[in-house]
C-alpha cells in the first residue's frame, strides 16, 4: 500500500506563526497506526520567540499509550508524519528517522490520562526566535491498531512576553532486564557537570505494567565523603502519569550534586522482560523538570544499563543508599 494511502488527511505544514491567542495545537494528521507503533509530527516555529506555559493532552489512554513532546533544532524527518520508533518493528510503508536530526530537548510527556499541566509563575520553556529550539516533535505511542483515522495531540499554551526563569525537563533512564518471577530495582545516577543551578518544580514516573514504585533522588556529598540523600520524589507509575510537585519546593541542584532514579518492578511472568519500547518490553524512566535563572543544562539526559549490570553501590560508589 502507498504510503499516502496510510494518511486520511495529507496536508503541508507551514511554518508555525503562535497567533495573538494563549494556546496552538499540534496534531497528527490523520493517521491509522498499526499496534505499538510510534509515530512523529513537526512543527516549524517561527522567527518569534515564544514561552511555553502550559499543555494538555488531547486524546484518552484508550488511543496512546503516551506522548512525548520534543523541542529540536531540526526534526527527524521532512516528512509530514514518519516512524520515530527506533527500538521496535519498521513500519514498511513510513519512512523511519530519529524524533530529531540534532539537539533532541525533552519538553513534556504525558500518560494514562494525567490531566493537564500548568507551569508556576513566570516561567516557561524557551522556543523560535535565537532559543537551539527551532522545530516543535510531537511523538505518539499507539498501544492499538485502529481502523479510524486519528488526530491525536497536544494544546501548548504559549505567550510572546519573555519569562524570567526558562524551564528543561531531565530524563533519567535505564536499560536492563526484568528477570522472570523476579521482584528487581533498575538504578540511574549522573553527576551534575554544567555550572547550573537548578530549581526543580516538578517530577513525573513512567513504566509499563510491571512497575510498583519509581523514586528520583538528590544525592550531596559532604566531606568526609558520606553521601545524603534528598527525595525528589516517589510515585506509583501505575496511577495518572502526570507531573507532580517535588517533595521540597526550595530544592537546588547544582555542580558536583547527583541525581539519582529508581525503578522498582515485579515480573510475575515466565519470561525475562527487557527494557524496549514496545507494550510487551518495560521502561524505567523519571523526568525531573526544573527551572534556571539564567541557561539550562545543555544535557537533559541521565541513563544508566540498568540490572544486573549497574547498581548504585558498585559502578555509582554511592552509600548510604535508602531502602
Amino acid at each position: 500500500m502507498p504510503r499516502r494511502l496510510h494518511l486520511f488527511l495529507a496536508i503541508s505544514i507551514a511554518t508555525w506563526h503562535f497567533s495573538d491567542a494563549t494556546t496552538s495545537q499540534i496534531r497528527m494528521p490523520g493517521v491509522v497506526p498499526e499496534a505499538d507503533s510510534y509515530l512523529c509530527t513537526s512543527l516549524e516555529l517561527s522567527d518569534q520567540e515564544n514561552y511555553l506555559t502550559g499543555f494538555k493532552a488531547l486524546t484518552t489512554k484508550g488511543t496512546a499509550h503516551h506522548i512525548l513532546l520534543f523541542g529540536c533544532e531540526e526534526p527527524g524527518s521532512d516528512e509530514l508524519v514518519w516512524d520515530c520508533g527506533e527500538m521496535n518493528k519498521p513500519n514498511d510503508e513510513m519512512p523511519r528517522a530519529p524524533t530529531c536530526g540534532s539537539k533532541p530537548a525533552i519538553l513534556y510527556a504525558w500518560a494514562l490520562d494525567a490531566p493537564p499541566l500548568e507551569l508556576p509563575k513566570d516561567v516557561g520553556f524557551q522556543v523560535g526566535g535565537y532559543s537551539n529550539i527551532r522545530h516543535l516533535v510531537m511523538q505518539v505511542h499507539y498501544m492499538h491498531s485502529k481502523e479510524e483515522p486519528d488526530e491525536t495531540g497536544l494544546e501548548i499554551t504559549h505567550t510572546e512576553e519573555p519569562q524570567p526563569k526558562l524551564a528543561a525537563t531531565m530524563l533519567l533512564v535505564t536499560g536492563g532486564t526484568l528477570p522472570a518471577n523476579k521482584t528487581e530495582s533498575f538504578e540511574t545516577a549522573c553527576m551534575i557537570e554544567e555550572d547550573v543551578v537548578m530549581h526543580p518544580f516538578a517530577y513525573r514516573t513512567h513504566t509499563h505494567r510491571h512497575g510498583k514504585e519509581v523514586s528520583g533522588w538528590l544525592v550531596k556529598e559532604d566531606q568526609s565523603q558520606e553521601d545524603h540523600w534528598k527525595l525528589i520524589g516517589r510515585r506509583d507509575p501505575q496511577l495518572p502519569q502526570m507531573f507532580v510537585p517535588v517533595e521540597d519546593g526550595s530544592m537546588t541542584i547544582q555542580q558536583g550534586d547527583m541525581v539519582t532514579a529508581r525503578c522498582v518492578m515485579a515480573n510475575n511472568e515466565d519470561r525475562d522482560i527487557p527494557m524496549g519500547a514496545t507494550g510487551e518490553d518495560e521502561m524505567c524512566n523519571f523526568y525531573v523538570m526544573y527551572w534556571t535563572d539564567g541557561e539550562v543544562m545543555r544535557d537533559n539526559t541521565c541513563y544508566s544499563p540498568g540490572a544486573p549490570n549497574y547498581r548504585w553501590g558498585r559502578e555509582a560508589a554511592l552509600n548510604h543508599i535508602p531502602k
